[in-house]
This record gives C-alpha cells, structure tokens and sequence, in this order.
C-alpha cells in the first residue's frame, strides 16, 4: 500500500555488509526529494528469542552498526525512514546470518569485546612509546657518532698542524745550516771592511 502523504516512502536497496560473529552493518537509500530526519530499525531473531528496536532522529546517516549479535545465527531487519511527521511503512525484509566466533577475533560477549579493544588501545599505546624510545635511542646514538667524528677529526687536525710546524722546523734547520758557510762570505766583507784600515795604516 502506499504511504500517506505526509509520510516518507519507504528506504530501498537495504543491504547487510561487513558480517562478523557479533555484528553487521545495514546500509539503505532514500528516495530523492523527501525530508528525512531519521531512521528506525526492527532488528529479530528467526527464532524469535530476541527482537530490538533501534530509533535515531536529527542525522542523516544512511547505514548502522548491529551490536551484540549471537554468532552463527539467522536474523530478519526491516527499515523505516523517519520524517518531519511520522514514520515511512517498513522496507522487505532482509534475511542474514552472522559468522561463527571462528571467524573473528574470540570474544564471547559484547564486554569481551569492548575489553579486546581497550587491549588493542592499549597495545598502540605500548607501541607509540616503543616508537619513541627507540628514536630517543638512535637520536642519542647519533649525537654520540656525531661527537666521535668531530673530536676524531680534531686529533687528526691537531696530528697534522703538529706534522706541519715540524715540517717547518726541518725547512729552518736547511736555510741555518746554508747560512753557516754564509758565514766566511759575511767574514769576507768584514775583512773587505778591514782592509781600508791597513790602507790606512800604509798610508
């Protein structure tokens, strides 16, 4: 039958995704042009041992998380689209199956879970300060190569401006022993200057 006028039509293309042993995610569409402010969900068991309800109002999301599902079971959803006076007719009815606790992380119980996550949370956390301890570590190993190589550099400056003033040292001692035989020469000009005094003295 047709919905009323004032009424949504109901949400099309309903689809179960992303299965696990506790979970599923429903996703659907909403005819164009129509003002929807929200969703409602019939979540059931075939079997009939559990039925919810799941209401939100002032969103715009076209999918949502089913939490807390018993693995390997059969489950019947039904979508309805919530608007500015009322709520649509029921969308099919869409049939799925959840996984077996084999096929996902082992967890018996929604607070299994939630315990798994904050474990997973904190194990990210242990990660992230490995992480940073590790870069302290190589941070520090680098400083200490970084002064390594500057105090090694510094000694093989110091060997070498050592080798340099004793390079020096032997060019000086050549140009000294040079200047000895420079000596008679220098002992030449002075008998050169003593000659005009025994000019002098024969005059």
């Amino acid at each position: 039958c047709l919905a009323p006028p004032d009424r949504p039509p109901s949400p099309v293309n309903v689809t179960v995704t992303q299965l696990k042993a506790n979970s599923a995610t429903v996703s659907w569409d909403v005819p164009e042009g129509d003002v929807v402010i929200g969703y409602a969900i019939l979540q059931q068991r075939q079997d009939g041992q559990m039925q919810r309800f799941i209401r939100e109002v002032n969103t715009t999301n076209r999918a949502c998380v089913l939490w807390d599902l018993a693995e390997d079971a059969d489950y019947i959803i039904q979508v309805q689209s919530i608007g500015l006076y009322g709520e649509s007719q029921a969308s099919k009815r869409v049939h799925f199956r959840t996984l077996k606790e084999t096929d996902r992380l082992p967890s018996n119980s929604s607070n299994q879970g939630d315990i798994t996550m904050e474990g997973l949370d904190k194990d990210r956390q242990l990660q992230t300060g490995e992480i940073i301890i590790i870069v302290a570590v190589l941070l520090m190993w680098a400083v200490c190569l970084w002064a390594a190589v500057i105090a090694l550099f510094c000694r093989q400056y110091d060997i070498i401006k050592d080798n340099d003033s004793n390079n020096n040292k032997e060019k000086t001692k050549p140009s000294s022993e040079h200047s000895t035989p420079e000596r008679p020469s220098g002992g030449l000009l002075r008998s050169k200057k003593k000659s005009p005094s025994v000019n002098i003295i024969e005059v």
